[in-house]
């Protein structure tokens, strides 16, 4: 392709460089704005140096993939909410048999994880649990960091819906899921085998655990499976109550730690009664009685009085229609109210619709008034889960049977919706619009930058020599992929050479034009392991995990390039030879 005019080669390459710095560096000090706000901006500068016009710009957005991402988004943060991850983060610490087994389980279940939930989805999910194994363990994070995120990056390039780069070649090749998953998986379960081969081998001292101290970590590992609350601890935030410093306040506290203590009555599932949600906030009062944030006010005798048709009963307790004082000085409510205490009586016993405790003997005995409710409320949330699963493995099912891959995941996004009979916000919110913002400017960037023919005259002088008819050409197509992808990025890169060295591919068989788009998935991928700023899922990871307390890690450019170096070398050099037109 000739290049285009020189003022629009001057303006398009202005055009991406910004985008380019602002989507490498999103924090850059002189236009600290972030790779989405990059992305548009460098959209904008192509239609308004007229790289591009509008009409033009608005044709480069693929809405398919856009489809396809939005979908996916919405399905995975449905299987969250059916607890999916905890199980995965469950298997991670089940019976496992030492540091080395650990690394292992990362490697395998980060790379299956990956091929259907998506690599960046997988590493948000998994990277705090992860370091608060190797903190309980009292293990260094990063060979187990190192595992998640780049055994993550490989297992993504099994599937078209594994990394947004394969979302572009699935669409654009129109490969079918089947086809794409035959064609890539041997390189892939090699790919994984052979990384955490290269794990094992560079930290094998570091997980090496004494003999004499075998049995003592095995039974301290099986002493730590990672309860349902840690697993998914980030997904929660802690809620805030005053509490004033009284003894009975104190008391409140040891009702929220109740789960904690081994003298419970196991025969209510404290930790669902504790979170429901009260309908009023609770305050202490100043004579030591609780008030709601409903204007309870003190009567003349020393009573509490509501402005809800307070009266008093023969018998001095408070009647209300929403409260009455039982016999023994217990406050009772005649609905379903679901507040955390209700009132403290004589005999310190608390009373709630939810939790009560009674220490006569010094045990404590919990009960519930919703005991009856909860077995079908289990029974309804199982039953909620299943069809969220089941659902799932359809549109899994759909796209091996070759159906339109974005109208699938919408339709499997919308059906998750309509069965969860709610408002769907909470789990719309978890969709990554800013993302969908990214690529629709990168596809404008990217349309424009192709029109200053800079990239056709780059392909055009290498691609006599990147034919992937020999083992050469096959070997430079593959580093030009490599260092253009972390360069440029993947996504960018496969946008700009897809359809050059699919048409170069074609030229010489049909299958080897298949093969050349699986090849540029394979390596565009695998290329993310080579550093740090290599692909998003790393750059997760690494936040993720300088930001968990309280067993934060900093995760360094350094330590992850000697690992990652050989690691994308080698792994990418044998999935090469598995890769099947």
């Amino acid at each position: 392709m000739p290049l285009a005019s020189t003022s629009k080669v001057v303006l398009g390459t202005i055009a991406f460089a910004v985008f380019w710095v602002l989507a490498v560096f999103p924090a850059v000090p002189f236009l600290p704005i972030g790779r989405t706000a990059g992305a548009l901006v460098g959209a904008m500068l192509m239609v308004l140096f007229q790289v591009l016009t509008p009409e033009a710009a608005h044709a480069a957005i693929d809405l398919p993939i856009l489809g396809l991402l939005f979908g996916t988004m919405v399905v995975s943060a449905y299987l969250e909410r059916a607890d999916m991850f905890v199980y995965l983060g469950k298997m991670l610490s089940w019976k496992s048999k030492g540091p080395k087994d650990l690394l292992c389980r990362i490697c395998l279940i980060s790379a299956i994880s990956s091929a259907i939930f998506t690599n960046d989805t997988t590493c948000v999910v998994l990277t705090e649990f992860v370091l608060k194994i190797a903190r309980q363990q009292n293990l260094p994070p990063h060979p187990f960091l190192l595992a998640l995120a780049s055994s993550a990056n490989i297992g993504s390039s099994a599937t078209p819906i594994g990394n947004p780069q394969n979302l572009v070649i699935a669409i654009q090749s129109q490969i079918s899921f089947g086809s794409f998953l035959l064609g890539i998986f041997p390189a892939m379960m090699v790919g994984i085998v052979v990384n955490a081969a290269i794990l094992l081998c560079m930290y094998w001292n570091v997980l090496t655990v004494e003999k004499k101290d075998v049995e003592a970590t095995e039974a301290h590992w099986d002493a730590h499976v990672v309860t349902e609350e840690d697993a998914v601890a980030h997904r929660f935030t802690p809620a805030r109550m005053a509490h004033p410093t009284t003894e009975d306040s104190q008391r409140w506290e040891d009702v929220l730690n109740i789960s904690q203590s081994p003298l419970v009555d196991k025969n209510v599932d404290i930790i669902e009664a504790l979170e429901l949600k009260a309908d009023d906030e609770i305050y202490k009062s100043p004579n030591g009685g609780l008030r709601t944030n409903r204007e309870i006010n003190k009567s003349p005798n020393g009573t509490l009085r509501t402005s809800r048709e307070i009266s008093k009963s023969p018998n001095d307790a408070l009647r209300t229609n929403r409260e009455i004082m039982s016999p023994n000085g217990a406050l009772r409510t005649n609905r379903g109210m679901r507040s955390p205490i209700v009132a403290w009586t004589p005999n310190r016993e608390i009373r709630s619709p939810n939790v009560a405790i009674n220490s006569p003997n010094g045990m404590l005995n919990v009960y519930s008034h919703e005991n009856n409710d909860l077995p079908k409320k289990k029974w309804k949330r199982t039953l909620w889960k299943s069809c969220v699963y089941l659902i799932t493995i359809g549109m899994l099912v759909s796209f091996l049977m070759g159906l339109n891959m974005s109208w699938t995941a919408t339709a499997a996004a919308l059906a998750l919706v309509v069965l969860d009979f709610k408002d769907a916000s909470p789990c719309l919110d978890k969709v990554s619009y800013s993302l969908l913002v990214f690529f629709s400017g990168m596809f404008m960037t990217i349309e424009g930058f192709n029109k200053t023919g800079i990239p056709g005259v780059f392909w055009d002088a290498l691609e006599p020599h990147s034919r992937i008819d020999h083992v050469g050409g096959i070997a430079i197509l593959s580093i030009i992929i490599l260092v253009l992808s972390n360069f440029a990025s993947n996504v960018p890169t496969v946008l700009m050479l897809g359809s050059k060295v699919a048409a170069s591919a074609a030229a010489i068989s049909p299958s080897s034009e298949k093969k050349a788009w699986l090849i540029l998935a394979w390596v565009s991928t695998v290329a993310g392991n080579l550093s740090l700023l290599g692909s998003a899922a790393n750059l997760i990871v690494c936040e993720q995990a300088r930001r968990a307390q309280p067993v934060g890690y900093n995760l360094t450019f350094w330590k992850h390039l000697v690992f990652g170096f050989p690691s994308t070398i080698i792994v990418t050099a044998i999935g090469l030879t598995l890769i099947k037109g």
